[in-house]
C-alpha cells in the first residue's frame, strides 16, 4: 500500500485550525457544532475545505476526516494530548528548561 504525504498548499484561517483541533480530539461534526455555536452544515463544509487545502480527496478506501487528522497533526502538532493530559511525544526541553514542542501553534 502506498502513503501520499498531504501538504498544505495555503494558509488555514482561525476557525479552520479550531475545527481541526476539535477534529483531532474524535469530536464529531455535531459536537464541533456545539462546540463553536456554529451549525453543523458549516462544520462540515469546512472539513471539506481544509481536506481540500491538504489535497485529501475521497477515494472509497480511506476515511477523509481520519487522513485529515493525520495531516493536520503532522503539520502543526497535537494540542489534544495536553488537553488529554498525556505528553506529546515531541516535547523537547528549551534553553531555559521548558517543555516544548515546536509543533504546535501558539
Amino acid at each position: 500500500m502506498s502513503i501520499n504525504l498531504h501538504i498544505l498548499t495555503r494558509e488555514l484561517t482561525p476557525f479552520e485550525h479550531l475545527v481541526c483541533e476539535h477534529l483531532c480530539e474524535g469530536l464529531t461534526n455535531s459536537a464541533i457544532a456545539r462546540e463553536t455555536a456554529h451549525t453543523e452544515k458549516v462544520v462540515e463544509n469546512t472539513v471539506s475545505r481544509v481536506a481540500h487545502a491538504f489535497g485529501i480527496k475521497a477515494d472509497g478506501e480511506r476515511n477523509v476526516r481520519v487522513m485529515l487528522a493525520l495531516a493536520y497533526r503532522s503539520q502543526f502538532g497535537d494540542k489534544a494530548f495536553e488537553k488529554m493530559g498525556l505528553p506529546c511525544r515531541h516535547l523537547v526541553t528549551d534553553e531555559n528548561g521548558r517543555q516544548i514542542c515546536a509543533r504546535h501553534i501558539d
